[in-house]
């Protein structure tokens, strides 16, 4: 079967004889960052829609589990299987609707069922039963900030409407202007500027934006449109950093017309 092959392929790579030197000097710590990269290529494909390059995206993802799974294996941890079984188990435990014949509403009952199992997961494993506990803190701060809104919101500390949140960033928006007006220290500024951006966050939660996607179509966007001006301004001989205001602000409107 193909897992088997791959399972196969990855002992092979850590055998302490026949091995590869590379595979063989690594660990969890050192394979980490691999597999987060390997996530937002994952992402990147998903977002180009392109279906080749997801197929192997998945392959690299895919991976990166078999070669934690076969660490913790040599450490006598648990093996793939467990992995596989262990998700398993969660899936069938939380979806007793599907399983267990028990009756659901609608998606947003069973996102509040999801959660609820997930904080009784926590608790069991002795991660505490805080609201906030379990978030990591290695995700994408966009991501965290989500989390952490999403879960006090679930504890009744939240806005009713996105009304809270945007009179929030105005606030956060104003106290900003005011360091900055009196040349407020690097850590002024940057707790200031936090507080404004959390409270964007909290803003795409209550608009249901994923503000992680959302900054990276943005990114896209500029990259997109600046890549233009550059070839427009290619075509009339002129370097940036020449062209002056005037002629940047005309090129990005007509870039934004040309790419919205």
């Amino acid at each position: 079967m193909p897992i088997e092959r791959l399972l196969g392929i990855m002992t092979r790579l850590r055998d302490p004889v026949s091995g590869c030197p590379w595979d063989l000097k690594q660990d969890f710590r050192s394979v980490a960052p691999h597999t987060l990269e390997e996530a937002y290529e994952v992402a990147d494909a998903i977002e180009r829609n392109d279906l080749p390059a997801l197929r192997d995206e998945l392959g690299d993802l895919l991976f990166q589990v078999a070669f934690h799974a076969q660490l913790a294996s040599e450490r006598g941890a648990f093996r793939f299987e467990d992995v596989v079984e262990a998700i398993s188990d969660k899936l069938t435990r939380r979806h007793p609707h599907v399983f267990a014949g028990a009756l659901v509403a609608d998606a947003d009952e069973q996102s509040r069922i999801w959660e609820r199992m997930k904080a009784a997961e926590r608790v069991a494993r002795g991660h505490g039963d805080g609201a906030l506990d379990g978030i990591p803190a290695a995700l994408p701060a966009l991501t965290r900030a989500r989390k952490l809104g999403s879960r006090a919101a679930e504890a009744g500390f939240d806005w009713p409407d996105a009304d809270g949140p945007r009179a929030k960033i105005a606030e956060e928006l104003s106290e900003l202007d005011r360091v900055m007006a009196v040349g407020g220290d690097a850590g002024r500024l940057e707790a200031e500027l936090g507080d404004l951006l959390f409270s964007v966050v909290n803003l795409a939660r209550h608009l249901r934006v994923d503000p992680e996607a959302a900054l990276r179509r943005a990114s896209d966007r500029f990259s997109r449109r600046f890549v233009h001006i550059e070839r427009a301004l290619a075509a009339q001989g002129i370097e940036p950093s020449a062209a002056g205001a005037a002629l940047l602000d005309r090129l990005w409107e007509a870039a934004k017309a040309e790419i919205p």
